[in-house]
């Protein structure tokens, strides 16, 4: 792919799943990559993974709900890779204890809104607030941050977390239309159901029959379709694309 060898990126969320493969992806096409997470067991996994292949990647451990945390992120990235070309913003909080309680608004808990808000939305923008002047210092460069279909659907449910995804996608365009003069792009991709280890876990085999019969391409999610997406956002072939939303969710909602 164009314009990805020897490229230093960032990966906010890398341990498992979606930011895992967009890891080992980047990697397979010569970029060096840093992998934060809260999981830094996961994150130190990939690493080895990629270093197996002949890769060049760094784990860190940081908390996207603590902005002195973010900041060591960014640091530790700079140190390593010696600067920054681009930026995958992927993790967020889909815990039980924080996910699992995201419940209708009658019931909201003020705490779960904060964390959620805190991890998934504000953490996504002070990635970007720290790591910009890297990426302007480099003449340019690339953002891709990870919505969801949440933010559109309405479901009775996870309402916190729906906010969040919005907010995203507001943050994104808002990236895009104020730094693109400085050459920096900025785009969202929004999963469908993606059978990441998180996703196997906590949808059952009823609720995955319910999403395939409305996917025209009769199959559920890969990480590896929203890696070989973000791969591409990421790369000179995606120089003219900026404050976009791309759902990659195999047709899901066009089936009559």
């Amino acid at each position: 792919m164009r314009g990805l060898k020897d490229k230093r990126i960032l990966i906010a969320g890398g341990a498992t799943g979606i930011g895992a493969a967009t890891a080992k992806r980047l990697a397979s096409e010569g970029v060096a990559v840093v992998i934060g997470d809260i999981n830094i067991e996961g994150a130190e996994s990939v690493v080895r993974s990629i270093e197996d292949n002949g890769g060049k990647a760094y784990a860190f451990k940081f908390d996207l709900a603590d902005e002195t945390s973010i900041r060591s992120l960014i640091d530790f990235t700079i140190e390593k890779l010696g600067g920054l070309d681009g930026i995958a913003n992927i993790g967020a909080d889909v815990s039980d204890a924080t996910a699992g309680n995201d419940i209708e608004v009658l019931e909201m808990q003020l705490p779960i809104w904060e964390k959620t808000l805190n991890t998934n939305l504000i953490g996504y923008a002070l990635v970007i607030k720290y790591g910009l002047p890297h990426l302007k210092n480099a003449g340019g460069g690339y953002i891709v941050n990870t919505t969801s279909a949440a933010f559109h659907i309405g479901e009775k449910v996870r309402p916190a977390y729906a906010a969040s995804k919005a907010g995203v996608n507001t943050l994104t365009r808002h990236i895009a239309s104020t730094y693109g003069k400085d050459d920096v792009r900025c785009n969202c991709v929004s999963p469908g159901a993606v059978l990441t280890e998180t996703g196997l876990s906590k949808l059952s085999e009823d609720f995955q029959a319910q999403i395939l019969a409305g996917t025209p391409l009769n199959r559920l999610g890969k990480p590896e379709d929203l890696a070989n997406t973000i791969a591409f956002l990421l790369s000179d072939e995606a120089e003219w694309i900026t404050g976009q939303v791309w759902s990659i969710n195999g047709g899901a909602g066009y089936r009559e």
